[in-house]
Protein backbone atom coordinates (compact mmCIF):
# COMPACT_ATOMS: atom_id res chain seq x y z
CA UNK A 1 0.00 0.00 0.00
CA UNK A 2 2.91 2.57 1.28
CA UNK A 3 4.28 2.14 -2.44
CA UNK A 4 0.70 2.88 -4.20
CA UNK A 5 0.58 5.73 -1.78
CA UNK A 6 4.10 6.92 -2.82
CA UNK A 7 3.66 6.40 -6.83
CA UNK A 8 0.38 8.68 -6.11
CA UNK A 9 2.57 11.49 -4.56
CA UNK A 10 5.49 11.31 -6.93
CA UNK A 11 2.71 11.57 -9.38
CA UNK A 12 1.25 14.73 -8.16
CA UNK A 13 4.27 16.44 -7.40
CA UNK A 14 5.28 16.03 -11.09
CA UNK A 15 1.72 17.15 -12.06
CA UNK A 16 2.45 20.58 -10.11
CA UNK A 17 5.81 20.87 -11.38
CA UNK A 18 4.24 20.69 -14.80
CA UNK A 19 1.75 23.72 -13.94
CA UNK A 20 4.23 25.41 -12.48
CA UNK A 21 6.70 25.47 -15.55
CA UNK A 22 3.09 26.23 -17.43
CA UNK A 23 2.02 29.28 -15.43
CA UNK A 24 5.85 30.89 -15.27
CA UNK A 25 5.85 30.37 -19.03
CA UNK A 26 2.87 31.91 -19.11
CA UNK A 27 3.39 34.99 -16.78
CA UNK A 28 6.80 35.79 -17.40
CA UNK A 29 6.45 36.53 -21.51
CA UNK A 30 3.50 38.43 -20.49
CA UNK A 31 5.63 40.49 -17.89
CA UNK A 32 8.30 41.50 -20.28
CA UNK A 33 5.65 42.68 -22.70
CA UNK A 34 3.70 44.89 -20.29
CA UNK A 35 7.58 45.92 -19.05
CA UNK A 36 8.37 47.01 -23.10
CA UNK A 37 4.87 48.94 -23.88
CA UNK A 38 5.32 51.32 -20.82
CA UNK A 39 9.25 51.45 -21.55
CA UNK A 40 8.86 52.64 -25.00
CA UNK A 41 5.64 54.68 -24.29
CA UNK A 42 7.50 56.39 -21.59
CA UNK A 43 9.75 57.31 -24.43
CA UNK A 44 7.51 58.60 -26.57
CA UNK A 45 5.63 61.01 -24.38
CA UNK A 46 8.79 62.53 -22.99
CA UNK A 47 8.89 65.90 -23.89
CA UNK A 48 11.30 67.54 -26.48
CA UNK A 49 15.08 69.46 -25.49
CA UNK A 50 14.55 73.42 -25.64
CA UNK A 51 16.82 74.64 -28.10
CA UNK A 52 19.66 76.31 -26.19
CA UNK A 53 19.18 80.03 -25.65
CA UNK A 54 21.79 82.23 -28.02
CA UNK A 55 24.60 83.36 -25.60
CA UNK A 56 27.36 85.98 -25.58
CA UNK A 57 30.86 85.61 -25.04
CA UNK A 58 33.49 89.00 -24.24
CA UNK A 59 35.15 89.72 -27.48
CA UNK A 60 38.50 89.33 -25.30
CA UNK A 61 38.17 86.70 -24.01
CA UNK A 62 41.54 85.02 -24.99
CA UNK A 63 42.47 82.34 -22.71
CA UNK A 64 39.91 80.98 -23.23
CA UNK A 65 39.10 80.84 -26.39
CA UNK A 66 42.19 82.18 -29.06
CA UNK A 67 43.17 78.68 -29.51
CA UNK A 68 40.99 76.39 -29.15
CA UNK A 69 39.39 74.36 -31.98
CA UNK A 70 35.79 75.26 -32.81
CA UNK A 71 33.92 72.67 -31.16
CA UNK A 72 34.73 73.66 -27.85
CA UNK A 73 34.66 77.54 -28.29
CA UNK A 74 31.17 76.65 -29.13
CA UNK A 75 30.62 75.80 -25.63
CA UNK A 76 32.74 79.02 -24.33
CA UNK A 77 30.73 80.77 -26.50
CA UNK A 78 27.52 79.27 -24.65
CA UNK A 79 27.35 81.69 -21.35
CA UNK A 80 26.00 84.70 -20.35
CA UNK A 81 24.06 86.36 -24.21
CA UNK A 82 21.04 88.81 -23.68
CA UNK A 83 20.68 88.44 -27.08
CA UNK A 84 18.06 86.00 -28.18
CA UNK A 85 19.20 82.98 -30.66
CA UNK A 86 18.00 79.99 -32.67
CA UNK A 87 14.06 81.36 -31.90
CA UNK A 88 14.94 84.42 -33.81
CA UNK A 89 12.45 86.70 -34.48
CA UNK A 90 11.44 87.12 -38.22
CA UNK A 91 13.31 89.99 -40.20
CA UNK A 92 12.11 93.96 -39.89
CA UNK A 93 13.50 95.80 -42.86
CA UNK A 94 14.00 99.27 -42.08
CA UNK A 95 14.24 101.89 -44.96
CA UNK A 96 16.63 104.70 -45.17
CA UNK A 97 17.45 107.29 -47.50
CA UNK A 98 20.53 109.07 -47.33
CA UNK A 99 20.84 112.63 -49.20
CA UNK A 100 22.91 112.10 -52.11
CA UNK A 101 22.60 113.36 -55.45
CA UNK A 102 20.89 110.59 -57.92
CA UNK A 103 23.11 110.50 -61.22
CA UNK A 104 22.02 109.68 -64.29
CA UNK A 105 22.39 105.63 -65.22
CA UNK A 106 24.83 106.19 -68.22
CA UNK A 107 26.51 103.68 -70.67
CA UNK A 108 28.82 103.16 -67.53
CA UNK A 109 26.03 102.70 -65.10
CA UNK A 110 26.12 104.13 -61.64
CA UNK A 111 29.01 103.17 -59.35
CA UNK A 112 28.43 102.64 -55.42
CA UNK A 113 31.96 102.78 -53.61
CA UNK A 114 31.79 101.36 -50.14
CA UNK A 115 34.46 101.06 -47.45
CA UNK A 116 34.23 98.49 -44.47
CA UNK A 117 35.98 98.48 -41.76
CA UNK A 118 36.09 96.09 -38.77
CA UNK A 119 35.66 96.54 -34.80
CA UNK A 120 35.26 99.73 -33.53
CA UNK A 121 35.00 100.10 -29.67
CA UNK A 122 34.27 103.21 -28.64
CA UNK A 123 35.03 103.47 -25.01
CA UNK A 124 36.29 101.44 -22.17
CA UNK A 125 35.99 98.61 -19.13
CA UNK A 126 35.24 100.36 -15.75
CA UNK A 127 38.12 97.62 -14.90
CA UNK A 128 40.95 98.81 -17.48
CA UNK A 129 43.36 101.86 -16.68
CA UNK A 130 41.42 104.73 -17.41
CA UNK A 131 45.26 106.38 -17.87
CA UNK A 132 45.69 104.53 -21.16
CA UNK A 133 41.98 104.08 -22.23
CA UNK A 134 40.40 105.50 -25.22
CA UNK A 135 38.28 108.18 -22.89
CA UNK A 136 41.82 109.50 -21.63
CA UNK A 137 42.10 110.31 -25.70
CA UNK A 138 38.79 111.47 -26.06
CA UNK A 139 38.80 113.65 -23.10
CA UNK A 140 42.59 115.44 -24.28
CA UNK A 141 41.66 115.31 -27.99
CA UNK A 142 37.72 115.13 -28.78
CA UNK A 143 36.09 113.54 -31.36
CA UNK A 144 37.65 113.96 -34.61
CA UNK A 145 41.17 112.90 -32.96
CA UNK A 146 40.25 109.45 -33.47
CA UNK A 147 39.67 108.76 -37.67
CA UNK A 148 41.88 111.77 -38.76
CA UNK A 149 43.99 109.72 -41.21
CA UNK A 150 41.19 107.54 -42.30
CA UNK A 151 37.97 110.38 -43.14
CA UNK A 152 40.19 111.55 -46.19
CA UNK A 153 39.59 107.92 -47.42
CA UNK A 154 35.62 107.47 -46.05
CA UNK A 155 34.90 110.82 -47.43
CA UNK A 156 35.74 109.70 -50.87
CA UNK A 157 33.26 107.05 -51.19
CA UNK A 158 29.61 105.94 -50.90
CA UNK A 159 29.34 104.17 -47.71
CA UNK A 160 31.66 103.71 -45.01
CA UNK A 161 30.24 100.47 -42.66
CA UNK A 162 32.04 99.00 -39.26
CA UNK A 163 31.47 97.01 -36.50
CA UNK A 164 30.20 98.38 -33.48
CA UNK A 165 31.60 96.29 -30.34
CA UNK A 166 30.12 97.97 -27.49
CA UNK A 167 27.28 100.35 -25.92
CA UNK A 168 26.43 103.99 -26.22
CA UNK A 169 24.42 104.49 -22.82
CA UNK A 170 24.40 105.82 -19.69
CA UNK A 171 22.96 102.49 -17.87
CA UNK A 172 25.00 101.61 -15.36
CA UNK A 173 24.44 98.04 -14.42
CA UNK A 174 27.26 95.83 -16.01
CA UNK A 175 26.74 92.67 -16.97
CA UNK A 176 28.62 89.76 -15.42
CA UNK A 177 31.28 89.22 -17.96
CA UNK A 178 35.02 89.67 -18.26
CA UNK A 179 34.85 92.64 -20.61
CA UNK A 180 32.11 94.73 -20.69
CA UNK A 181 32.41 98.11 -23.10
CA UNK A 182 30.29 101.60 -22.88
CA UNK A 183 30.85 105.22 -23.33
CA UNK A 184 28.87 108.33 -23.23
CA UNK A 185 26.19 108.65 -26.31
CA UNK A 186 28.39 111.69 -27.30
CA UNK A 187 30.66 109.50 -28.50
CA UNK A 188 28.64 108.53 -31.40
CA UNK A 189 30.45 111.56 -33.06
CA UNK A 190 33.54 109.50 -34.01
CA UNK A 191 31.64 107.74 -36.67
CA UNK A 192 29.90 110.59 -37.80
CA UNK A 193 32.36 113.32 -37.58
CA UNK A 194 34.56 110.68 -40.05
CA UNK A 195 31.79 109.89 -42.71
CA UNK A 196 31.17 106.49 -41.15
CA UNK A 197 27.01 105.88 -42.15
CA UNK A 198 26.81 102.40 -41.13
CA UNK A 199 27.09 100.66 -37.86
CA UNK A 200 26.52 96.67 -37.77
CA UNK A 201 25.42 95.85 -33.48
CA UNK A 202 25.06 92.53 -34.01
CA UNK A 203 28.21 91.00 -31.91
CA UNK A 204 28.56 89.91 -28.27
CA UNK A 205 29.13 93.42 -26.96
CA UNK A 206 25.96 95.29 -27.93
CA UNK A 207 24.50 94.30 -24.49
CA UNK A 208 26.89 94.99 -22.25
CA UNK A 209 24.89 97.29 -19.91
CA UNK A 210 21.13 95.22 -20.28
CA UNK A 211 18.78 95.57 -23.28
CA UNK A 212 18.57 99.23 -22.83
CA UNK A 213 21.83 99.55 -23.68
CA UNK A 214 21.43 98.16 -26.89
CA UNK A 215 18.43 100.05 -27.63
CA UNK A 216 19.94 103.16 -26.26
CA UNK A 217 23.51 102.54 -28.96
CA UNK A 218 20.96 102.41 -32.01
CA UNK A 219 18.87 105.67 -30.36
CA UNK A 220 22.09 107.42 -30.50
CA UNK A 221 24.15 106.61 -33.34
CA UNK A 222 20.96 107.07 -35.62
CA UNK A 223 20.03 110.26 -34.25
CA UNK A 224 23.42 110.98 -35.31
CA UNK A 225 22.97 109.53 -38.92
CA UNK A 226 24.94 106.54 -38.39
CA UNK A 227 22.14 103.61 -39.53
CA UNK A 228 22.35 100.67 -37.23
CA UNK A 229 21.87 97.29 -38.41
CA UNK A 230 21.73 93.53 -37.05
CA UNK A 231 20.36 90.30 -35.47
CA UNK A 232 16.33 90.74 -36.67
CA UNK A 233 17.31 94.08 -37.63
CA UNK A 234 17.93 94.57 -41.45
CA UNK A 235 18.85 97.86 -43.50
CA UNK A 236 17.09 99.01 -47.10
CA UNK A 237 19.27 101.84 -47.92
CA UNK A 238 18.50 104.14 -50.71
CA UNK A 239 21.79 105.78 -52.12
CA UNK A 240 22.27 107.33 -55.53
CA UNK A 241 19.05 105.92 -56.59
CA UNK A 242 20.46 102.31 -55.49
CA UNK A 243 19.07 99.68 -52.83
CA UNK A 244 21.40 99.00 -50.71
CA UNK A 245 20.66 95.55 -48.32
CA UNK A 246 22.42 95.52 -44.98
CA UNK A 247 22.25 92.41 -42.23
CA UNK A 248 24.05 91.44 -39.41
CA UNK A 249 24.25 87.88 -38.67
CA UNK A 250 25.88 86.98 -35.08
CA UNK A 251 27.64 83.44 -35.18
CA UNK A 252 29.07 82.35 -32.12
CA UNK A 253 26.64 80.80 -30.11
CA UNK A 254 24.47 78.86 -32.72
CA UNK A 255 27.28 78.67 -35.47
CA UNK A 256 25.29 76.42 -38.58
CA UNK A 257 22.26 77.27 -36.52
CA UNK A 258 22.24 80.68 -37.63
CA UNK A 259 22.12 79.37 -41.33
CA UNK A 260 17.77 80.22 -41.48
CA UNK A 261 18.45 83.50 -40.30
CA UNK A 262 20.96 84.02 -42.74
CA UNK A 263 18.36 82.60 -45.74
CA UNK A 264 15.21 84.73 -44.05
CA UNK A 265 17.11 88.22 -43.69
CA UNK A 266 18.81 88.22 -47.42
CA UNK A 267 15.08 86.99 -48.54
CA UNK A 268 13.20 89.63 -46.78
CA UNK A 269 16.00 91.80 -48.41
CA UNK A 270 15.45 90.86 -51.62
CA UNK A 271 11.36 91.05 -51.31
CA UNK A 272 12.38 94.67 -49.86
CA UNK A 273 14.21 95.65 -53.05
CA UNK A 274 17.68 95.69 -52.44
CA UNK A 275 19.64 95.45 -55.57
CA UNK A 276 22.89 95.01 -53.70
CA UNK A 277 23.40 93.12 -50.17
CA UNK A 278 26.12 93.29 -47.96
CA UNK A 279 26.01 90.73 -44.79
CA UNK A 280 28.04 90.93 -42.03
CA UNK A 281 29.33 88.14 -39.50
CA UNK A 282 30.53 88.31 -36.26
CA UNK A 283 32.06 84.55 -36.28
CA UNK A 284 35.28 82.72 -36.00
CA UNK A 285 38.32 82.31 -33.50
CA UNK A 286 39.81 84.82 -31.48
CA UNK A 287 43.36 85.29 -32.94
CA UNK A 288 42.73 82.77 -35.57
CA UNK A 289 44.33 83.54 -39.00
CA UNK A 290 42.38 81.48 -41.12
CA UNK A 291 39.02 81.14 -40.85
CA UNK A 292 37.12 77.76 -40.16
CA UNK A 293 34.86 75.54 -41.70
CA UNK A 294 31.86 77.10 -40.05
CA UNK A 295 33.08 80.99 -41.45
CA UNK A 296 33.00 79.37 -44.69
CA UNK A 297 29.90 77.31 -45.17
CA UNK A 298 27.88 80.14 -43.68
CA UNK A 299 29.69 82.53 -46.40
CA UNK A 300 29.11 80.34 -48.99
CA UNK A 301 25.15 80.02 -47.93
CA UNK A 302 25.03 83.82 -47.87
CA UNK A 303 26.12 84.36 -51.38
CA UNK A 304 24.31 81.24 -52.67
CA UNK A 305 21.26 82.88 -51.32
CA UNK A 306 22.05 86.08 -52.75
CA UNK A 307 24.97 88.40 -50.87
CA UNK A 308 26.84 90.31 -52.89
CA UNK A 309 29.70 90.77 -50.72
CA UNK A 310 30.29 88.92 -47.17
CA UNK A 311 32.40 90.55 -44.04
CA UNK A 312 33.62 89.25 -41.03
CA UNK A 313 34.85 90.10 -37.55
CA UNK A 314 35.59 89.01 -34.10
CA UNK A 315 38.75 87.06 -34.05
CA UNK A 316 40.71 90.48 -33.56
CA UNK A 317 43.01 89.68 -35.80
CA UNK A 318 42.92 89.85 -39.95
CA UNK A 319 42.08 87.04 -42.06
CA UNK A 320 42.20 86.10 -46.07
CA UNK A 321 40.20 87.21 -49.11
CA UNK A 322 38.04 84.39 -50.90
CA UNK A 323 36.52 84.89 -54.12
CA UNK A 324 33.23 82.56 -54.50
CA UNK A 325 31.03 82.59 -57.72
CA UNK A 326 32.66 86.08 -58.46
CA UNK A 327 31.80 87.50 -55.14
CA UNK A 328 34.37 88.23 -52.17
CA UNK A 329 34.55 87.19 -49.04
CA UNK A 330 36.70 89.41 -46.37
CA UNK A 331 36.73 86.80 -43.65
CA UNK A 332 38.03 89.24 -40.97
CA UNK A 333 38.93 92.73 -41.30
CA UNK A 334 40.60 93.18 -37.05
CA UNK A 335 40.70 95.66 -35.07
CA UNK A 336 39.85 99.64 -36.24
CA UNK A 337 39.12 101.79 -33.34
CA UNK A 338 39.79 99.73 -30.81
CA UNK A 339 38.89 101.03 -27.36
CA UNK A 340 38.99 97.12 -25.55
CA UNK A 341 42.84 96.92 -25.30
CA UNK A 342 45.46 99.79 -24.54
CA UNK A 343 48.29 97.67 -26.61
CA UNK A 344 47.26 94.55 -28.47
CA UNK A 345 50.15 92.20 -29.99
CA UNK A 346 49.20 92.08 -33.40
CA UNK A 347 48.23 95.97 -34.83
CA UNK A 348 47.48 95.33 -38.52
CA UNK A 349 44.07 95.87 -39.89
CA UNK A 350 42.53 97.53 -43.06
CA UNK A 351 39.91 99.19 -45.23
CA UNK A 352 37.66 96.31 -47.54
CA UNK A 353 37.00 98.81 -50.57
CA UNK A 354 34.88 97.34 -53.30
CA UNK A 355 33.67 99.67 -56.06
CA UNK A 356 30.24 98.02 -57.59
CA UNK A 357 28.72 99.17 -61.08
CA UNK A 358 24.55 98.76 -61.88
CA UNK A 359 23.34 99.08 -65.26
CA UNK A 360 19.66 99.48 -65.65
CA UNK A 361 19.59 98.45 -61.92
CA UNK A 362 21.27 95.25 -61.81
CA UNK A 363 24.84 94.70 -60.79
CA UNK A 364 27.51 93.82 -62.93
CA UNK A 365 30.60 91.63 -62.21
CA UNK A 366 33.29 93.79 -61.11
CA UNK A 367 36.61 92.84 -59.51
CA UNK A 368 36.93 96.42 -58.64
CA UNK A 369 38.59 96.19 -54.78
CA UNK A 370 40.44 98.08 -53.30
CA UNK A 371 43.04 97.06 -50.13
CA UNK A 372 44.11 99.83 -47.66
CA UNK A 373 46.33 98.48 -45.10
CA UNK A 374 46.05 99.79 -41.79
CA UNK A 375 47.33 99.96 -38.54
CA UNK A 376 44.94 100.83 -35.62
CA UNK A 377 47.13 103.04 -34.10
CA UNK A 378 50.17 105.59 -34.78
CA UNK A 379 51.98 104.27 -32.22
CA UNK A 380 54.05 100.47 -32.36
CA UNK A 381 54.27 100.19 -28.40
CA UNK A 382 51.06 100.89 -27.21
CA UNK A 383 47.38 101.38 -28.51
CA UNK A 384 46.45 105.54 -29.66
CA UNK A 385 43.31 104.39 -31.20
CA UNK A 386 44.19 106.32 -33.85
CA UNK A 387 43.93 103.81 -37.33
CA UNK A 388 46.46 105.28 -40.12
CA UNK A 389 47.29 103.47 -43.49
CA UNK A 390 50.46 102.30 -44.21
CA UNK A 391 53.02 102.99 -46.73
CA UNK A 392 55.72 101.91 -48.16
CA UNK A 393 57.57 98.42 -46.46
CA UNK A 394 54.70 98.40 -43.97
CA UNK A 395 52.12 98.58 -46.49
CA UNK A 396 53.90 95.62 -48.62
CA UNK A 397 54.36 93.46 -45.84
CA UNK A 398 50.33 93.96 -44.69
CA UNK A 399 49.39 92.96 -48.18
CA UNK A 400 51.64 90.06 -48.48
CA UNK A 401 50.44 88.77 -45.10
CA UNK A 402 46.65 88.92 -46.29
CA UNK A 403 47.59 87.34 -49.57
CA UNK A 404 49.49 84.56 -47.35
CA UNK A 405 46.23 84.01 -45.35
CA UNK A 406 44.19 83.79 -48.54
CA UNK A 407 46.04 81.08 -49.50
CA UNK A 408 45.57 79.03 -46.60
CA UNK A 409 41.80 79.32 -46.99
CA UNK A 410 40.81 75.46 -47.33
Amino acid sequence: MSGIKDARKHQKKKKQKKQLRALICIVVPLFLCLLLFFGIRSILSKPDKQPPKETTQSVDDKEKVAKKPAKKENKENKKSDKTKSVNTPKPQVEKLKLDKETPKDSDQGISITISSMGDCTLGTDINFNPATSLNAYYNAQGADYFFQYVRPILEKDDLSIVNMEGTLTTEEQREAKTYAFKADPEYSKILSGSSVEAANLANNHSHDYGSKSYTDTIEFLESDNVATFGFERVKLIELKGIKIGLTGIYELADHLDRKEQVKENISALKKAGAQLIIVNFHWGNEREYVPNEIQKELAHLAIDKGADLVIGHHPHVLQGIEKYKDRYIAYSLGNFCFGGNSNPGDKDTMIFQQTFTLKEGKLEKTDDVNIIPCSLSTASGYNDYCPIPLEGDEKQRVLDKIEEYSNQIP
